[in-house]
C-alpha cells in the first residue's frame, strides 16, 4: 500500500473496514510510516533513554534477557544486571529487551505521535467515537536478535507497529481464553501483563505475523501472544487503550471471579445487561477499598 504525508506525521494505513469490522475480536494486519521518522531512529532512542529515563524513572522502563521457551513463566525471565545505557550499547553482545514505557511522558514528539495515531483509528469506528478513552499509553522495545517473548495477555487494546528487524508475532484471539482465566486476573483490578498456559490454546486457532518495518497489527484486548524477534535488532513501537465499556466488562468479570469461588456458575458479560451494571458498580467500590486495605495491612506490618 502507498502511503502519503509528511515524514513528521505517523500514519496507519488501514484495510477499508478493518477496524470497524474486527477491532478487540480479531487480529488484523496493517501498514504505517512510523519507520521513516527520525524520532525511531536507534541513536534517537538511545538519547532519550540516557536524558529521560535516568534516576528517579526506573519505573518507566523494563530490562530483562530472552525467554528460553514461549511457555515460560513471564516474571521468570532473567533479568539484565546493567544500567539502560550500558544496555543499549550492549544489544548485539547479549540477550536484551528493554521496554521504555509511556515516552509520551518524557518527549512531546511522542505525545503526538500517540494522539494523531488514536485520532485515526477513531476516524474509522463509529463505536470507540461514542465510547469513553480512560487510557490511553504507548511502549517502545528495543530488543536484540534472537530475543523471545514468553506467552501472556495484555488488558488493553493494541496497535503495534514494526520499526526497524523484523518480528514474528504467534497471536490468537480473544476468544481462545475461557471465562475463568479472565477472571482470575479482573478481580484485582490491575493494570499489568497476565500469564496463561500455552498448551491450552489450540494450534489452529492461532494467527502467526511476520512483521517487517512498515508493517503492523492490532492485537485486540486478552488476545494471548508470543513473539519472537529474527535475526537482527528489533525496534517497535504500540499505543494501547482501555474504553469506559472494556473496563465496565473488566468488571463484570471480576465480580463474576468471586462469585465462582462461592460455587456459583455466572454468566459472562452480555448475556444479563441489567445485572451486568450491578456486578460492574459493585466492584467500582470494592477495588478501591481492597486497595486501600492491602496499603493500611502493609504499612502495619510494616510497623510491627
Amino acid at each position: 500500500m502507498a502511503l502519503t504525508g509528511s515524514l513528521d506525521i505517523g500514519r496507519l494505513e488501514l484495510r477499508p473496514n478493518s477496524v470497524e469490522r474486527s477491532f478487540n475480536r480479531e487480529p488484523f494486519g496493517f501498514d504505517h510510516n512510523l519507520s521513516q521518522l527520525d524520532m525511531f531512529e536507534l541513536g534517537s532512542l538511545a538519547s532519550l533513554a540516557d536524558k529521560q529515563y535516568g534516576p528517579g524513572h526506573e519505573s518507566d522502563f523494563f530490562l530483562a534477557s530472552s525467554a528460553t521457551a514461549p511457555d515460560e513463566r513471564f516474571r521468570a525471565v532473567k533479568s539484565v544486571n546493567l544500567s539502560l545505557t550500558d544496555a543499549f550499547c550492549s544489544l548485539n553482545k547479549h540477550s536484551i529487551r528493554i521496554l521504555l514505557k509511556r515516552p509520551e511522558d518524557h518527549d512531546p514528539r511522542f505525545r503526538k505521535l500517540r494522539d494523531d495515531l488514536m485520532e485515526q483509528i477513531l476516524d474509522r469506528s463509529p463505536e470507540l467515537r461514542n465510547d469513553r478513552i480512560l487510557r490511553l499509553e504507548s511502549a517502545i522495545f528495543i530488543t536484540s536478535a534472537a530475543t523471545l517473548t514468553p506467552f501472556h495477555f495484555d488488558p488493553s487494546a493494541v496497535f503495534f507497529c514494526q520499526i526497524m528487524g523484523k518480528k514474528t508475532y504467534h497471536l490468537y484471539s480473544p476468544t481462545t481464553l475461557t471465562e475463568p482465566e479472565l477472571e482470575q486476573f479482573y478481580f484485582r483490578g490491575m493494570v499489568d501483563i497476565a500469564q496463561v498456559e500455552l498448551t491450552k490454546r489450540d494450534p489452529k486457532e492461532e494467527h502467526v505475523f511476520q512483521l517487517s518495518a512498515g508493517t503492523g497489527l492490532h492485537q485486540p484486548q486478552n488476545a494471548p501472544h508470543w513473539v519472537e524477534t529474527q535475526g537482527d535488532i528489533s525496534v517497535s513501537y504500540s499505543f494501547f487503550f482501555e474504553t469506559l465499556t472494556a473496563r465496565k466488562t473488566n468488571r463484570i468479570r471480576g465480580f463474576n471471579h468471586y462469585l465462582r469461588m462461592a460455587g456459583a456458575q455466572p454468566q459472562p458479560p452480555g448475556l444479563q445487561p441489567g445485572i451486568d451494571a450491578l456486578k460492574a458498580e459493585a466492584m467500582n467500590v470494592w477495588i478501591p477499598c481492597r486497595k486501600t486495605l492491602s496499603y493500611v495491612r502493609s504499612a502495619t506490618m510494616g510497623r510491627s
